[in-house]
C-alpha cells in the first residue's frame, strides 16, 4: 500500500516554529517530486514547497525565506522546516507525491495563533 504519513503539526506562536515530516512508502520515493500542500479553512488547497527528485527546491511566494523543503533518501521521507510563522500559515498540510499520478498522504493540522 502507498501511504504518506505527515506529522510534526501543532499550536505555535506567531513568529514560532515548526517541521513537518512525510514518511512515504510503497511506492519508489526516489523518482518522485514530492510537494507539501496546504487548505486553510474555506480556501482552496495551495501548493506551499516542491523537492524535485534531484533536489531543487521551488515555494509559493507568501513563504519564500521562511519555509525550507528538503528530503532525506535514505529515510523516504521529506522534512518542511517553517520558521517566522503567521497567522495566515494555519492550515491543514499534506505531503503529496506527483509524477502522472498523485499519491496523498492524510494531513497534519497546523495552526498560528497567539
Amino acid at each position: 500500500d502507498v501511504q504518506l504519513q505527515a506529522s510534526g503539526g501543532g499550536l505555535v506562536q506567531p513568529g514560532g516554529s515548526l517541521r513537518l515530516s512525510c514518511v512515504a512508502s510503497g511506492f519508489n520515493f526516489s523518482r518522485y517530486p514530492i510537494s507539501w500542500v496546504r487548505q486553510a479553512p474555506g480556501k482552496e488547497r495551495e501548493l506551499v514547497a516542491t523537492v524535485s527528485i534531484r533536489g531543487n527546491t521551488n515555494y509559493e511566494e507568501s513563504v519564500e525565506g521562511r519555509f525550507t523543503i528538503s528530503r532525506d533518501l535514505a529515510k523516504n521521507t521529506v522534512y518542511l522546516q517553517m520558521n517566522s510563522l503567521k497567522s495566515e500559515d494555519t492550515a491543514v498540510y499534506y505531503c503529496m507525491g506527483s509524477r502522472g499520478i498523485q499519491y496523498w498522504g492524510k494531513g497534519t493540522q497546523v495552526t498560528v495563533s497567539s
